[in-house]
């Protein structure tokens, strides 16, 4: 199996795809002999809609275009795919649901490809709830639906080096399917309370940690997965993201990162085989803001590497994106794909 990260946080608005839309194109420009893959598994689709153009280049028109075929050419086609036998793997044709995105976008690395996303997800969310918790002796339909992921990675054998997965933020069944995919996990949160709970409860949700009541145990991710003798992801990155829309002191939002940094470093203290490093100082990755350099870069669907400085039009409106804070962007990206 390749190397598969997962972007996900229970907690919307962290800045997960835009992390992973930066991370793995950064990664796929710096390593031109690697296959990476990108799959979407979210209902918003965003991750498919920067990689094939942004909003200026026309990314949603050819994610359409895809969700408009007779069949599906995204996740959600292969979902629909599996949903009339959901036990058991059908013969699969792995390329009938992948993209190259470079074909439509010429910022993005040739050697990229991408299974869309697709809002018939939460469509389909109860169905693929309902076959996965189904009573049939002699099997675990529960493991045969959250392996439907894995099983078209598996299909695809050594075709690719490394994975790139953008889940929802949630726990849904099809967020479960995503998971249960990936061997690491990227864990975006931002500088507030909220972000602390977060990750609170992303431990309780993936690993079983600190649930309300020991009946939940049974019914936990973590348990059911265990029971087939699969292992958890481990978490690889936690990613500070440091946004200006928290107008705090300088002293009180250090002191928030502080006790993300003192909460993570009792979690590894204590559940040390959850985490792929033994040191939070090489768990947590600090993103400065994007300001106006995010704003265009996700606007045109462009990795900040291949931006430019300087005014540019952005759907009828001039902007300026400073040299300086472009670098910025570039250089926090870089701290997290080192980690990768």
């Amino acid at each position: 199996m390749p190397k598969t990260y997962a972007f996900w946080n229970n907690k919307g608005g962290t800045g997960k795809t835009s992390l992973c839309f930066q991370a793995l194109t950064f990664y796929a420009n710096q390593r031109p002999d690697e296959r990476v893959l990108a799959i979407d598994v979210c209902p918003q689709a965003n991750l498919s809609e920067l990689l094939f153009g942004g909003l200026t280049g026309q990314g949603s028109d050819v994610l359409l275009a895809r969700q408009n075929e007779p069949t599906r050419r995204t996740i959600g086609g292969y979902f629909e795919l599996r949903m009339p036998n959901p036990y058991t793997a059908p013969q699969i044709d792995p390329h009938a649901y992948i993209a190259t995105p470079a074909e439509y976008n010429t910022a993005i690395p040739e050697n990229i490809d991408i299974i869309a996303g697709d809002p018939i997800l939460e469509l389909q969310s109860n169905a693929v709830s309902t076959l996965a918790n189904n009573q049939i002796p002699g099997t675990s339909p529960w493991i045969k639906v959250v392996d439907w992921l894995r099983d078209l990675i598996e299909s695809l054998g050594e075709e690719y080096d490394t994975i790139f997965i953008d889940a929802n933020p949630s726990f849904s069944m099809y967020t479960q399917i995503a998971l249960a995919s990936a061997d690491r996990l990227v864990l975006p949160v931002m500088a507030d309370d909220s972000s602390r709970r977060a990750i609170q409860n992303a431990f309780s949700l993936i690993y079983g940690l600190k649930l309300p009541s020991a009946i939940y145990t049974q019914y936990a991710f973590a348990t059911k997965l265990q029971a087939e003798g699969r292992a958890l992801p481990k978490v690889h990155v936690i990613a500070k993201n440091r946004l200006t829309q928290y107008v705090v002191s300088a002293s009180a939002y250090t002191a928030v990162l502080r006790s993300i940094d003192a909460d993570v470093k009792t979690l590894i203290a204590a559940y040390p085989e959850m985490f792929s490093a033994k040191e939070t100082a090489d768990v947590m990755v600090e993103i400065r803001d994007f300001q106006t350099a995010g704003v265009v870069s996700f606007a045109r669907g462009c990795p900040f590497y291949a931006q430019k400085p300087g005014r540019m039009d952005v759907m009828g409106k001039r902007v300026r994106v400073k040299g300086e804070y472009l670098q910025n962007c570039v250089d926090s990206i870089q701290q997290l794909v080192d980690e990768l």
